[in-house]
């Protein structure tokens, strides 16, 4: 593994100074790079090639010493677009949290300063929903192929996707432009359109771009996939760079400048300290991050002359961005803000050794692990811990001697600038929708409600609990590769092991569920009750596989014993509805789909159930309406999409039908109902050629205990 010594990279020539200043109403641009470990880039002396970041930093400021202040996506980014620690704006996790509504972020300063703002963001961890597009008058979070809720991989779009459209709403601004483009942001814009400087057209603006391409799976395109085939991961970074370097020249030849700011929000583990990806440690891999600034375009060269790079050495933070580019713009910097300017040379040598507070919350939220809590102070690190860890990082930048007991002073000192920040723990958590809860189900993202512990021993120590981590990842990997049989297997040892690890029986059920064994997916959920877990998840799930199992009226007791409390758990909810429907209680059943969309209006999961409630009553007008909701509140509905061929086959359009299973089948090969219409339909049409590989499809991938009369029905069909 490579570690963050000081490494000479390509553009790391120490003792110059890169004299930035404020130049007001200049552009902004902010680029975060998920799971973007400083010593991957070249100029950190990585073994990724990063032209382009290499020479942003030779043209600006290069900080060699930044840190995160979490390792999750969701609250790293809330940290950077707030400024504020995560106890301070509420985020602590990937799900389950959102962005408090009017909450202060670098878009609504901005925004109300009279930039133009927009985000073009790359992953679903940042959807809108979490809050995070408060202030941008256009938010564009479409993932593109979302893929399906059986897997456990995450909704994204590559860089060579989400930097193309950054670079054309950049060459949109013309002059006139007078508010939003039909994005999602939250405030107001201000009556107030700044001006550009003289003979330059138009407002400022303030740009967002997210690029998710390094998180795990790590799948570098072409060529970067034969250039880095033994290290991937570095290929996924190369790749990132190649697409930012357009973006880059095209601000260079601007008339007006732009302050720019290109951070990760974390690492990437890699194995190191026994951690594959990230989420579960806050060691430098995963927690110290690269952080370039710098000032582009013919305004900044005319205004401040000649540019020369700088490495500096200054401990920087994310909480320190949100000062820095409101600085180098001119507008104030709000007076609360925890972060301080790094803009000018004189402010970096104010306070070189800022104290940064950090956090892992994940293995205590999901797993009933000890949370992790720690400092960043000068060079020295403090993890608070059941068995704590103090370094130096100076001496050793890989943490590998754990410094803790060797001087109780020392300890006893960074432990009290620990308690100083007076960090509440994590509040309590929002329900996520079916479908949000699906689309997290990625590596290290499967949100669980473990509950808080009043003391954590050494047995709660992550440190100690780390193999399971791996075991998790393991199964993860197992389940996707087809290999459910092994996964089965991972999670029945980590049981064995953790009793009390809510997030293996969820698994463990869901996959007995997918591969068609409803009553051991029922047996794992009753063993978990068994053994203390109060997940309302795990509660809701054993009552949803009931109902499917023709327990019933069992089922139904269980969810409305979940469903019906002050703040109830959406997939209990929606689950109940569906007992209802299939026990012949309509009105019911509909009562609770349209309390599911009032709490989630955005969710397309109620719409698809009201639909296909509708068309159970011969409603077909009625079931279009609320199919085509679904699909316009998600593109990606597969059960969206699925309604529709079944609303056209009402309406006797047999090509409206088979079109809309179609694109069922392309958005969710395991959609096996549309699967089936569609294979069987074009068969019994005469086009048996069409119709051959979705009825093979069928066949192999069609849990045989769930579907075991349509299986021999598409049998006869393929052998006639």
């Amino acid at each position: 593994m490579l570690s963050f010594a000081a490494l000479i990279g390509t553009c790391s020539e120490p003792a110059r100074r890169a004299d930035l200043r404020a130049i007001p109403n200049q552009n902004v641009l902010l680029i975060t790079i998920d799971t973007l470990r400083a010593d991957a880039l070249g100029c950190y002396g990585g073994p990724a090639a990063t032209p382009a970041l290499d020479r942003l930093a030779a043209e600006g400021i290069r900080f060699d010493f930044a840190h995160a202040h979490a390792v999750t996506t969701l609250t790293s980014h809330a940290s950077i677009l707030t400024g504020a620690y995560p106890f301070q704006h509420g985020i602590r996790d990937n799900s389950g949290y959102r962005l408090t509504s009017g909450a202060r972020t670098a878009a609504t300063l901005l925004q109300h300063a009279g930039y133009a703002t927009a985000a073009f963001v790359a992953a679903f961890p940042l959807h809108s929903r979490f809050g995070l597009n408060q202030g941008f008058d256009v938010y564009d979070d479409r993932f593109g192929d979302t893929r399906a809720p059986y897997e456990f991989v995450m909704p994204e779009r590559p860089a060579s996707i989400v930097v193309p459209l950054a670079r054309s709403w950049i060459a949109g601004r013309r002059p006139g432009w007078s508010g939003g483009s039909g994005g999602s942001g939250g405030s107001q814009r201000s009556q107030r359109i700044l001006p550009g400087p003289p003979g330059l057209p138009g407002p400022p603006w303030f740009v967002w771009v997210h690029l998710f391409d390094p998180h795990a799976p790590y799948r570098p395109p072409p060529p970067f996939d034969t250039q880095y085939s033994s290290q991937p991961y570095y290929g996924e970074v190369a790749a990132v760079d190649a697409a930012i370097a357009p973006l880059l020249d095209d601000l260079r030849r601007s008339a007006r400048s732009t302050i720019v700011a290109v951070t990760g929000d974390h690492g990437e583990a890699l194995g190191d300290h026994g951690e594959q990806t990230h989420g579960l440690f806050a060691y430098e891999s995963t927690l110290r991050i690269p952080l370039i600034v710098s000032e582009l375009g013919a305004q900044r060269a005319q205004s401040q002359g000649p540019q020369s790079g700088e490495v500096s050495a200054v401990s920087a933070r994310h909480v320190d961005i949100l000062p820095t580019l409101l600085e180098a713009v001119g507008q104030p910097v709000p007076s609360d803000l925890p972060g301080r300017p790094l803009l000018t040379a004189a402010e970096r040598a104010e306070s070189p050794t800022a104290s940064s507070y950090f956090e892992a919350m994940s293995a205590m939220l999901n797993r009933g692990w000890a949370p992790l809590t720690g400092i960043v102070a000068g060079r020295e690190k403090y993890i608070d811990l059941p068995i704590a860890e103090r370094y130096d990082l100076a001496a050793d930048p890989s943490e590998r001697s754990n410094l803790a007991g060797r001087s109780p002073g020392r300890d006893r000192t960074l432990s009290a600038a620990l308690r100083a920040f007076d960090a509440a723990p994590p509040g309590q958590r929002h329900a996520e929708d079916a479908g949000a809860a699906a689309r997290l189900r990625a590596l290290g993202y499967v949100s669980g409600n473990a509950a808080a512990k009043a003391r954590y021993t050494e047995a709660d120590d992550p440190k100690r609990l780390a193999d399971l981590d791996r075991s998790v990842h393991d199964a993860v990997n197992a389940f996707t590769a087809g290999r459910a049989a092994d996964a089965v297997q991972i999670y029945q040892g980590v049981i064995a092991r953790r009793p009390d690890m809510a997030i293996a029986y969820l698994h463990l059920a869901f996959v007995e569920r997918q591969r068609g064994n409803v009553a051991a997916a029922i047996d794992v959920l009753q063993r978990a009750a068994k053994a203390g877990v109060t997940d309302p998840r795990a509660v809701a799930l054993l009552g949803e596989y009931l109902t499917e199992g023709g327990r019933m009226s069992e089922g139904i007791r269980l969810l409305e014993s979940v469903a019906n409390g002050s703040t109830p758990d959406l997939d209990a909810l929606n689950a109940l509805g569906i007992a209802y429907a299939q026990s012949g209680q309509r009105d019911r059943a509909r009562a609770i789909f349209e309390r599911v969309l009032t709490i989630s209006p955005a969710s397309s999961v109620p719409l698809e159930n009201l639909g296909l409630l509708s068309l159970e009553s011969d409603d077909v007008a009625g079931a279009r309406r609320f199919f085509e909701r679904a699909v316009q509140a998600d593109p990606q509905s597969s059960r969206g999409y699925a309604g529709l061929g079944n609303v056209a086959v009402k309406a006797g359009d047999t090509r409206g039908a088979l079109e809309a299973w179609t694109r069922a089948v392309q958005l969710d090969g395991r959609n096996f109902d549309a699967l089936y219409n569609l294979g069987t339909t074009l068969a019994r049409h005469g086009d048996r050629d069409a119709a051959r590989p979705y009825l093979e499809q069928f066949l192999r991938t069609a849990p045989p205990a769930l579907y075991e009369k349509d299986r021999r029905t598409i049998a006869q069909l393929l052998q006639r």
